[in-house]
């Protein structure tokens, strides 16, 4: 692996933390305790499965990360730049995994590890762990969204998603027709950038030019004045004025738009599998009534033209090794229990967080609980990963500041500024 580049994002806006953080952290907790920063509460109980599985051989001092992404790679980031030898496995939010990798924050795996934690593992989930071609983080589940709908407002719609693939165009002119609404993600922050990339790969675009990905930042190019990103910002721009954009479009993150299409105008949504267990806790408090679920269909991504493949979002959580542990060869055999089949699975059905191994989604729990099993499974083996690269955080800035509010788009002028505006911060030229 090469070093660091000139311009790390990693680096850049830590270096001035590394010397108040070196001391943090205190001690190893003994040869055998390995220290594990967590993102989801379910995954302390795997751990602590795994530990008793050991024998002894290792014990975990859990530490839990903040609940946002942006959050979590802060934290981890001031400690990894401080070279804090107190943490041993990391959960990496797998769009900054690039970031930690290209600042030799993290262990890369050996060929034989990474041919083990690939084994099985569908295609996004395995793509966004990878930089380089080398493993950085074994993946520990994916994710991917789907298209929900309400069963009852197809008729008058005119589209009808249980039939076959459906577009956005169609979807929009469905809802507006029948009085219903289409909810999608149009806050600036990480979900736009989610919504972004996946019309502008399902539209046979990236929003990084090929070959930019391993160029230094200031020789990057963008890929979004194209056609594929001229299509994006006219779905994005048509449904948020049509009568289906649901109040508070342009500040909707993925709860405010199961609230909307839980409402009663609720007609269609695109959002991650954990909606199916929100409705139950819906139906549990009271919110919603008894046979809500009853209501609700699930389908593929929408397409953006008529019978061309799509390519849904793609998420998840990995595993990484830090690059400053003592303990790295236990760290990675305790992953090897962490991110296991019976872990991936016992993650599932406690967080709700698909697994990244295709064969847990053939498990006769995991079908029941989740009925829809096959069509995230297919999701994740189409997704497209957000850029990996080593400077994911000014690009998912610039993404976010170029295509919001999404009312105010259009495609005559959005994509070049857009694509001015990423490579001029890449060169840092402006500020977002």
């Amino acid at each position: 692996m090469s070093g660091p580049r000139t311009r790390t994002a990693a680096l850049t806006s830590l270096t001035l933390l590394a010397a108040t953080l070196t001391a943090c952290g205190g001690g190893d907790g003994g040869a055998n305790s390995l220290t594990y920063f967590i993102a989801d509460a379910a995954q302390q109980d795997v751990a602590e499965r795994c530990a008793a599985e050991s024998g002894g051989a290792y014990v975990f001092n859990i530490q839990r990360l903040p609940n946002n992404a942006a959050g979590g790679r802060e934290q981890l980031l001031r400690r990894l730049a401080a070279e804090d030898r107190s943490l041993d496995i990391v959960s990496v939010d797998p769009p900054f995994m690039a970031e930690f990798a290209n600042a030799e924050f993290l262990r890369p795996f050996t060929s034989e590890e990474q041919a083990d934690f690939s084994k099985g593992v569908l295609k996004g989930p395995l793509e966004q762990s990878t930089f380089r071609d080398t493993l950085f983080s074994a993946p520990l589940y994916g994710n991917t969204q789907l298209l929900w709908y309400r069963k009852s407002v197809l008729a008058k719609a005119g589209v009808d998603p249980s039939a076959g693939p459906v577009t956005w165009d169609q979807l929009i002119q469905g809802a507006s027709r029948s009085g219903v609404t289409l909810a999608a993600q149009g806050r600036r922050n990480e979900s736009l950038m989610v919504w972004v990339n996946a019309l502008i790969a399902s539209a046979g675009g990236s929003i990084l030019a090929e070959g930019s990905q391993d160029l230094p930042a200031d020789q990057v190019k963008g890929g979004l004045d194209s056609p594929a990103g001229a299509t994006a910002v006219k779905i994005m721009h048509d449904l948020a004025v049509s009568p289906a954009a649901p109040a508070g479009f342009s500040t909707a993150g993925e709860e405010d738009s199961r609230a909307a299409f839980q409402a009663a105008d609720g007609g269609f949504m695109v959002n991650w599998p954990y909606v199916w267990a929100a409705f139950d806790s819906a139906i549990e408090e009271g919110s919603l009534p008894a046979d809500f679920k009853n209501d609700v269909g699930w389908a593929a991504y929408p397409q953006v033209d008529a019978g061309m493949p799509t390519a849904p979002p793609s998420g998840g959580l990995g595993l990484s090794v830090s690059a400053f542990s003592s303990k790295q060869d236990l760290a990675v055999e305790a992953i090897r229990c962490l991110a296991s089949p019976q872990s991936q699975k016992e993650f599932m059905i406690k967080a709700g967080n698909p697994a990244a191994l295709a064969s847990v989604f053939d498990d006769p729990e995991i079908r029941e609980m989740f009925p829809m099993a096959d069509e995230i499974r297919t999701g994740m083996d189409t997704a497209t990963p957000r850029p990996v690269s080593p400077y994911y955080g000014d690009v998912t800035g610039s993404i976010q500041a170029g295509f919001h509010p999404p009312d105010s788009l259009d495609p005559r002028t959005t994509p070049r500024e857009a694509n001015q505006l990423l490579e001029d911060v890449l060169s840092n030229k402006r500020l977002i």
